[in-house]
């Protein structure tokens, strides 16, 4: 029976409790088909209030041994956020050569959106995020601190290689959903350079795909054109800060961020995808059991197809889309009352039916 090695980083606040119901889900996704060895690593806020770091030295060389990475969430209001982000969150995404962020957004029946008379037909989409380069890259700093000359610099840094790559990916993608549609977001009229050399490398890689619908939209009329007509939108194309806005503009139109899951991928393979639920450590929650573990247990299911276990992925999926539907059981952020807890044993029981 094949087994894959999945190195488990529960980290801060609600990620303590969905993680391990993700995993609940995933073994029994598993049972008589494959086997899941799960690691625990106690990387995070806590390690680094004790350690200095929030990571051990050699954490990326640990990583190789693995097939995947199952995360949790990151954040605590003890340590800065720029900590948090670019020594553990980024770093990964870069060191691990994931440059894909995939983020479905969808509105599971069963959820009513913000969106006024939306259904579940109405909102259906996929964030492709360039996720290793553009404005979050690092470059940059700041001189003359505490004087009225004060200055800061952000550099993002766009390469042929990366934009082709990450373009060539949502355009397959594009090309295997029923409509064949790809949406790139862009700011060219103001991004005279970055901007610009993103939307001529798009627009050379969509000549390799004929066959799919290729528009361009400033960011700002594609985050109006996500609340005004969902609908025309199927796979979204974004850099690096424009993916992280759109998704989170996704996620709170599908009714709720503990819904929402969220893969960074190594296409080639070559280290280890890591797998999320977009949601942050939510520390007002924190302990209290009532966290919502849909997209912690959609993450893991988008784990299991990257590593070609379709079937479970498709099985758990069905599940989620039966409890959400039947309205029976919704986490606070739903309306209801239900723990993390009951909200795990409905998708097991539906799993079993």
């Amino acid at each position: 029976m094949k087994t894959y090695r999945i190195a488990v980083i529960a980290g801060d606040g609600i990620g303590q409790e969905v993680i391990p119901a993700g995993i609940e889900v995933l073994k029994s996704a598993a049972k008589g088909s494959f086997q899941c060895e799960f690691t625990d690593f106690p990387w995070g806020s806590d390690f680094y209030l004790r350690t200095g770091r929030m990571l051990d030295a050699d954490a990326f060389e640990q990583m190789h041994k693995f097939d995947a990475v199952y995360l949790g969430a990151i954040g605590d209001p003890r340590v800065p956020d720029h900590i948090t982000a670019r020594e553990m969150i980024l770093p990964f995404r870069q060191q691990l050569r994931q440059y894909v962020n995939l983020r479905p957004m969808r509105l599971l029946t069963g959820i009513d959106s913000p969106l006024r008379g939306r259904t579940a037909a109405d909102i259906d989409m996929v964030c492709v995020r360039e996720n290793s380069e553009g404005e979050y890259c690092g470059i940059g700093g700041r001189l003359h601190r505490g004087t009225p000359d004060e200055l800061a610099e952000q550099t993002g840094i766009f390469t042929r290689r990366g934009i082709e790559r990450i373009a060539r990916y949502a355009f397959t993608l594009a090309q295997g959903r029923p409509r064949r549609l790809l949406a790139s977001a862009t700011k060219s009229n103001a991004m005279q350079h970055s901007m610009v050399f993103w939307d001529e490398v798009v627009a050379e890689v969509a000549k390799d795909f004929p066959d799919v619908t290729y528009r361009k939209y400033h960011v700002d009329a594609i985050a109006a054109r996500m609340v005004t007509h969902p609908q025309t939108l199927d796979v979204i194309l974004a850099t690096n800060l424009f993916g992280d806005i759109l998704t989170d503009i996704g996620s709170a139109i599908s009714g709720s961020l503990g819904v929402g899951p969220g893969g960074n991928i190594n296409p080639e393979r070559t280290t280890p995808s890591m797998f999320e639920p977009i949601h942050g450590s939510a520390p007002d929650i924190a302990g209290k059991g009532v966290a919502n573990p849909i997209a912690a247990i959609w993450a893991g299911a988008m784990m299991l197809d990257h590593l070609g276990e379709k079937a479970a992925h498709d099985r758990i999926l069905s599940a989620i889309e039966r409890v959400i539907g039947s309205e029976t059981v919704k986490t606070p952020d739903l309306g209801g009352k239900a723990t993390t807890a009951e909200m795990t044993k409905a998708v097991l029981g539906a799993m079993g039916r």
